[in-house]
């Protein structure tokens, strides 16, 4: 299996390489400006399509897998393709937006999927996946994950409203708090169940130096009684769900 998930890795790898390392950003607005008459758009899918022949023909010569260089050939060709397809597709869409560049990677990585198993010559890998997704373990886990994310901080401002309109000013970006809230918790769950509980505490005295000269600087005791009740709730309530997945699913 090392052989099969190192080829899967190399694939990865080198789309990494052709996406973020080897593509100037004066070919990506090139494609923006000339769409399907420019020819940045199909330089940079044949590199992706060498970069992948270069990956499967190196796994045939190694004979770690089985494969014929013509199998790779027909393999890079529709890396190529679909690349040039896909990149294509996206220079239509509104530019610099999250969803979109997340859903392009998407179909790339489900192209490199579909390659992948292909060459392996087997559904085999997507069951042992399947089967371990749907595990106690793992769905209980990826729960905890969402829980600690949007819910949490639903539940954390409907906590704290009754003080938050006595706040006048608090001088944050909107929406920022619940943001740094997410991101706060999903580490803190992360450091309860990789059993690394001391981290918090460090976690804890980076943020409280951060915001120390803000909140001194303030002179405001209102907000920073609410700044330090949200922090509390936050990190509380990610080390209490932490605490009980590794009680109620891990067996710890």
């Amino acid at each position: 299996m090392n052989s099969e998930l190192s080829l899967l890795l190399g694939l990865v790898l080198v789309h990494l390489l052709g996406d973020f390392v080897l593509q100037p950003g004066r070919w990506v607005q090139a494609r923006y400006e000339r769409k399907v008459r420019s020819p940045q758009l199909y330089l940079h899918a044949l590199i992706h399509g060498l970069m992948i022949l270069a990956v499967l023909a190196a796994a045939t010569l190694s004979r770690s897998l089985t494969g014929t260089l013509g199998g790779a050939l027909a393999a890079a060709l529709a890396v190529a393709v679909s690349h040039a397809l896909i990149d294509l597709g996206k220079v239509h869409l509104p530019p610099n937006r999250l969803r979109w560049f997340l859903l392009d990677q998407a179909l790339h990585l489900v192209v490199l999927l579909g390659v992948w198993l292909a060459w392996l010559g087997s559904w085999q890998p997507l069951t042992v996946f399947w089967t371990w997704l749907v595990t106690p373990q793992v769905l209980g886990i990826t729960a905890a994950y969402l829980i600690v994310t949007r819910p949490l901080s639903i539940v954390i401002a409907l906590v704290i409203q009754r003080w938050s309109d006595e706040i006048d000013n608090p001088g944050t970006l909107i929406a920022a708090g619940a943001r740094i809230g997410m991101a706060e918790r999903v580490l803190v769950l992360s450091l309860v169940l990789l059993d690394q509980l001391t981290a918090i505490g460090f976690l804890l005295a980076a943020k409280s130096v951060l915001r120390f000269g803000e909140l001194r600087g303030a002179q405001d005791r209102k907000l920073t009684e609410y700044v330090l009740m949200g922090t509390l709730l936050s990190v509380s309530t990610a080390v209490v769900l932490g605490l009980l997945m590794r009680l109620l699913v891990m067996g710890e």
